[in-house]
């Protein structure tokens, strides 16, 4: 897999681009020199693509890996597996059982490419037999699943690696900037060269910016259908599937997009919010945060 780092100037700034997580990801920083631009570049995009390597469901040989390929057996994990296993936990029952990281079973019937395609019923039912975190044995640190039960955690991946390189920055004192990987961000401090960070949020159809947001400091998730989702007789399903009926989650917003403190938490926030369907606004005012919803 190539990896590279583009660092160029933008506003007065220095703006590092990189992918990771299947994603575009930017960091922009107000440092005056362009080494040390790059060094604090270097560290975010090596961060992100050592979360990326060891919680990836698509690389073979992570702990991902090791316990999707398990074949019933059981698998002890580090202590940050653990950690966020247990965060996995405390969203499946704040939803409902509707945020599980076991659903990844029916992306084997659904693929949202934007086509027409919609699957039938029957495969939807099959497909949900290896579904249900319920069915799971965990006692941190030890996991246990039945054979072909998988678990996904890029639900939660990329506020996580978010915070974690917000966190080395201010622990590194790389000063003000701005972290971005794919709509999730977090900026370290408030700006200096610039009043704001601005951040744009993309519309439900990939082509203009929904909005433009002013962020001092904190963290950004936004939640939606941009670029994922299937369109059948007028119909637009979301690629949020709800796992305990295998389809998507009818009514829900286009987007939701939540400020909070944390990547994680905003991110958290939005994704529940959205599991809510046609009761998101409720969730979300009954919160006390702010946040921004589009239908």
């Amino acid at each position: 897999m190539q990896r590279d780092i583009r660092l160029d100037v933008a506003e007065q700034s220095w703006l590092g681009r990189f992918r990771a997580m299947g994603s575009p990801c930017e960091f922009v920083s107000e440092v005056s020199r362009r080494a040390q631009a790059l060094e604090l570049t270097e560290l975010v995009a090596a961060e992100a693509w050592r979360i990326e390597d060891k919680f990836s469901r698509y690389l073979d040989g992570n702990v991902v890996d090791r316990i999707n390929s398990a074949a019933g057996a059981p698998i002890e994990v580090d202590d940050e597996t653990a950690d966020l296993l247990d965060f996995a936990v405390t969203l499946y029952e704040l939803s409902e059982r509707r945020f599980d990281i076991t659903s990844g079973a029916l992306r084997r019937v659904w693929r949202f490419d934007g086509s027409d395609r919609i699957p039938d019923q029957k495969s939807v039912q099959e497909a949900l037999q290896w579904v249900g975190w319920h069915r799971v044995n965990w006692q941190r640190p030890v996991l246990q699943m039945p054979i072909d039960m998988e678990i996904d955690l890029g639900g939660i991946g990329k506020e996580y690696a978010v915070d974690q390189c917000a966190a080395l920055l201010i622990e590194q004192g790389g000063g003000p900037s701005l972290i971005n990987f794919g709509g999730d961000l977090a900026a370290t401090a408030a700006a200096v060269k610039r009043d704001k960070w601005k951040v744009a949020v993309e519309r439900s159809r990939p082509d203009e910016p929904d909005r433009i947001i002013d962020l001092k400091r904190g963290a950004i998730a936004t939640s939606g259908d941009a670029r994922r989702y299937l369109e059948n007789d007028g119909v637009r399903y979301s690629h949020i599937l709800d796992p305990t009926t295998g389809w998507p989650v009818p009514d829900a917003p286009r987007s939701i997009t939540i400020a909070a403190d944390t990547c994680v938490q905003a991110g958290m926030i939005s994704t529940l919010a959205m599991l809510k369907g046609p009761q998101a606004e409720a969730f979300l005012k009954a919160q006390d945060v702010v946040f921004w919803c589009r239908r």
